[in-house]
């Protein structure tokens, strides 16, 4: 049995889908025992309590340096005992450090259909809005392994999620987290907790 840590940096949807496909029974060979947020009072936190599961803040403004930062995160991390670590809205980079010591381990969510809108600056309802301003006419999600290139890594899963005439950057993040997000990342778990990837 895998153990996983997901880390959050705000309301923990993706968080709330991972937490209900464990419930379903979804992933068997992994479960999740702790929450990271980058930052105290946020609603993953609140997400994880309602299932039973340790929460904890490692903010990265408390800390001088990103190796710092870096070093308490693994410190976390090792202590729990994880064997994988998923990026769910989570806003602070990754060092070298962890990204060594969970090689193969750290899986990411980001909601577009890689290469495209994806690299530095590219979170949230950036993506959607430089979607919206090319006029792409599909979108969707990637779930990717992390390495040492902002959302460089191997693809594991990604979604087409069509876009509508009437789109705001709004409608098409929630779109892409209904119908692209949600159903990715439970699965992309699932595939490394069980040694498929």
């Amino acid at each position: 049995m895998k153990r996983v840590a997901v880390l959050v940096s705000g309301g923990g949807t993706n968080l709330q889908a991972l937490l209900e496909s464990e419930r379903r029974g979804e992933n068997p060979d992994g479960k999740i025992v702790l929450v990271v947020a980058s930052k105290p009072g946020v609603y993953a936190l609140e997400r994880a309590a309602g299932f039973g599961v340790e929460g904890v803040v490692v903010a990265r403004k408390e800390y001088a340096s990103g190796e710092a930062f870096d070093a308490a995160l693994l410190e976390t991390l090792r202590s729990h005992a994880i064997d994988v670590v998923v990026l769910a809205g989570f806003l602070s980079v990754l060092g070298p450090s962890v990204i060594a010591a969970y090689r193969g381990r750290i899986l990411n969510v980001h909601p577009s259909l890689i290469p495209s809108f994806c690299g530095p600056g590219y979170y949230g309802l950036r993506v959607h809005e430089a979607a919206l301003a090319r006029g792409v006419k599909v979108t969707g999600a990637t779930v990717h392994l992390v390495n040492e290139e902002c959302d460089g890594g191997p693809i594991l899963l990604q979604k087409a999620v069509e876009v509508q005439p009437d789109d705001t950057p709004e409608s098409l993040q929630k779109r892409v987290m209904v119908e692209a997000e949600w159903q990715l990342l439970p699965r992309a778990l699932a595939m490394v907790c069980s040694e498929e990837v």
